[in-house]
């Protein structure tokens, strides 16, 4: 499993950080029927349990512009990928379909609220630190292009950025050939629901990608405990 660290530059701004790490191997497609018709049911579900205006309010993604905020980024700017999801979901606009893997993760990042990072391990080298952007520092964004992570939470390995809660790097993306997976559920609001998130995960995964070899930790700047679900 790969070693994912916090550093200290994240751990005094973001003291109630805690992240759950997921690794496994998987077999993916491109498309499950099923899966889609679960996901338009969680869609709604936010339909009708909330509104346009009160996204901002759901814990997990208040803390995580809050974050933003803390480490000097505009969150209206560079929205945290599970506020962008939801908000598709108010303006009536489709969501992504892009492949099971990369759509499971997109199910879990709009039911939890948390911003999620899914990895191909096999692209990643070394290790992942969680720090933070800086100027100049060179970024593709997943569909973006060049973005400015300046002031972004950013995991990074021996070859720079592959994940931040607004994007992903190209270089590390999930594609239909990904057999070894790393999903990162970033916790800035604390520990409380992501033990549910980690779950709710893992059976999608089980249940659509027929998921192996599964380990899993929750991560704190201090420790690092095995999840046992």
């Amino acid at each position: 499993m790969i070693h994912v660290s916090i550093s200290e530059e994240i751990a005094k701004a973001c003291p109630d950080l805690h992240v759950a790490v997921v690794a496994c191997d998987v077999k993916n497609t491109v498309y499950d029927e099923q899966l889609w018709k679960e996901i338009t049911e969680m869609e709604n579900t936010i339909r009708s349990s909330g509104k346009l205006e009160d996204i901002n309010k759901f814990p997990p993604i208040l803390a995580t512009r809050q974050a933003y905020k803390r480490l000097g980024k505009d969150p209206n700017r560079y929205r945290p990928s599970a506020e962008a999801l939801r908000r598709r979901i108010f303006r009536d606009l489709p969501l992504y379909k892009i492949d099971t893997l990369v759509d499971i993760i997109n199910l879990l990042s709009i039911q939890s609220g948390y911003s999620i990072g899914g990895f191909d391990a096999a692209k990643i080298d070394g290790n992942l630190v969680l720090g933070v952007g800086k100027e100049g520092e060179l970024y593709h964004g997943i569909g973006r292009g060049e973005l400015n992570i300046a002031g972004l939470p950013v995991y990074r390995d021996n070859l720079g950025g592959v994940g931040t809660p607004t994007s992903d790097e190209e270089r590390t993306k999930i594609d239909i050939n990904t057999e070894k997976l790393l999903m990162i559920i970033n916790g800035y609001s604390g520990k409380d629901g992501l033990q549910e998130a980690v779950a709710y995960g893992v059976s999608l995964l089980t249940r659509y990608v027929s998921i192996t070899n599964l380990e899993m930790e929750l991560i704190t700047p201090e420790s690092r405990v095995k999840i046992m679900l």
